[in-house]
């Protein structure tokens, strides 16, 4: 900061002076870096997956455009996340006037205040610098935001100490958006926000002056303004008032990830795994356990019992994998296991994290949350064991139960324990070893293996699972109803 200009006269006589970037809107900044990181070949925003051939197009054209754009796309779509990158294409220092509220450009000052303080001291007038990060200002639409939060009021006690009438405009508190002057305004669900707000904000981008407590206050604000809202709240009627709505230049649509891979590659990088251990334990997650979790949440957004005007988010794998992990986590501390391996069971322990994810219809509510939670798990190891695994042959297992056969393993017991319990069901552990989902001198995987290829089986109502976790031969309402459809599990390779 020392090297930095600090007066007007010697910032006039920097490169920052330069008539290029001396009187450069803020659209014009980002625009400028937007290609020079373009031309470079980087990432447009690190930590965005899934939307390179979708989302970031539409982002790339509103920014070179020098739009005012919004994000519309149901909860848990990295919108927030994709706002606040934004502040990377912002240029590192940006000069202002010192003690400006509104971040004053010296060359072309806006607020009473500076344009004073650079009459009386001309070239000496001080410079202040302000990083990007203080560039950026976000906040959340509620239906109790007040003009005076978004736009400024008058202050009275500015007034009395000052001496000045209340109708001097340096009588005015400041509010967000004068703040994030030739910065990023960023307004999350925006159809929440009150007509009246709508309207202020609206003059603001419209004809830059807005009227506090009836006197009228011309402010040229420099933003780039970016929202957030949920599809259908945005089309609705009445919740976006037209002149707005009609200001806002690009409508960029946000989605989920569309492909399991990739959503697994998303709940990967997000979850907190990494974990300090006082005995040094180490965090080792089957791939095959991901890809339940992941699918869970792929299950919800199709189940007709679950809002889709909600939508699932993606924050329910992640927080899933979250307490998957703590779950094995405290078993490997009390069995004294040195290393932390999740499985299947594991997923059932952290039902509250889906039902705390999903909203459900009216037909959902009469079946119940935990119910559900316990079938999109069943379908999720379902499809995940029929990917890997979906010629298999599992006759010999299924006849088992049908004999009586039952099996509870406790999912406190240790690997090597619970490996060997698996052992006692014919062709088991040789169907998870055949089709490559653990190895036989894996006992922590292996076990994860079984209750995956359990777990399908329950699914397919080949045997049942009781809510204590007992393994046992299938009742016969469920044979019947799984009678008309076709067994994924018949022929193919034999275990």
């Amino acid at each position: 900061m020392a090297s930095l200009p600090q007066t007007l006269g010697a910032l006039k006589r920097s490169p920052f002076g330069a008539p290029e970037r001396a009187t450069r809107s803020v659209k014009d900044e980002v625009r400028q870096n937007l290609l020079a990181r373009l031309a470079s070949g980087g990432p447009l925003f690190t930590g965005v997956l899934g939307y390179e051939d979708t989302v970031m197009p539409q982002i790339v054209n509103a920014l070179l455009s020098r739009h005012n754009f919004i994000l519309l796309g149901l909860r848990g779509q990295a919108k927030s996340r994709i706002l606040r990158a934004l502040v990377t294409l912002l240029d590192p220092e940006m000069p202002i006037v010192a003690g400006s509220e509104v971040n004053d450009n010296p060359f072309a000052p806006i607020s009473k205040y500076a344009r004073t303080l650079i009459d009386d001291a001309g070239d000496d007038a001080p410079v202040a610098w302000v990083s990007r990060d203080a560039r950026y200002v976000e906040k959340l639409a509620t239906p109790d935001v007040t003009v005076a939060d978004i736009i400024g009021d008058v202050d009275p006690i500015k007034a009395a100490r000052g001496g000045h009438l209340l109708s001097d405009e340096l009588t005015i508190h400041y509010g967000m958006l004068p703040r994030a002057n030739r910065g990023i305004f960023a307004l999350n669900e925006l159809p929440d926000l009150a007509g009246k707000v709508q309207v202020g904000l609206f003059n603001i981008m419209q004809e830059g002056d807005v009227q506090i407590k009836g006197y009228p206050v011309r402010l040229s604000l420099d933003v780039l303004l970016c929202f957030t809202a949920n599809p259908e709240d945005y089309t609705a009627r009445g919740k976006i008032i037209t002149p707005l709505k009609d200001r806002i230049g690009s409508e960029v649509l946000t989605h989920y990830p569309d492909e399991v891979e990739l959503g697994m590659a998303i709940t990967r990088q997000e979850a907190w795994t990494d974990r300090p251990s006082l005995d040094g334990r180490k965090v080792r997650v089957p791939d095959f356990v991901l890809e339940v979790i992941e699918r869970v949440a792929f299950e919800a957004r199709t189940d007709k019992r679950i809002d889709k005007r909600s939508g699932v988010s993606q924050r329910m794998p992640i927080t899933v994998l979250e307490n998957v992990v703590s779950n094995a986590e405290r078993r490997a501390v009390l069995s004294g296991e040195q290393e932390v391996v999740p499985r299947i069971s594991d997923i059932y322990a952290a039902q509250s994290a889906i039902t705390g994810k999903i909203e459900l219809e009216y037909e959902g509510e009469l079946v119940g949350g935990h119910a559900i939670a316990r079938e999109l798990i069943r379908r999720a190891a379902d499809a995940t064991f029929r990917a890997r695994a979906g010629g298999v042959n599992v006759d010999d297992v299924i006849m088992w139960f049908d004999e009586g056969g039952a099996l509870q393993v406790s999912d406190d017991l240790p690997p090597k324990v619970a490996a060997q319990a698996f052992r006692t069901v014919p062709a088991l552990t040789e169907v998870v070893h055949h089709v490559g989902l653990a190895t036989p001198d894996d006992d922590a995987f292996t076990v994860a293996a079984c209750e995956l290829a359990l777990e399908a089986l329950v699914a397919r109502r080949k045997i049942s699972r009781s809510d204590a976790g007992q393994y046992g031969r299938a009742q016969p309402e469920q044979r019947r109803r799984s009678s008309g459809g076709q067994d994924m599990f018949g022929g193919g390779l034999s275990a």
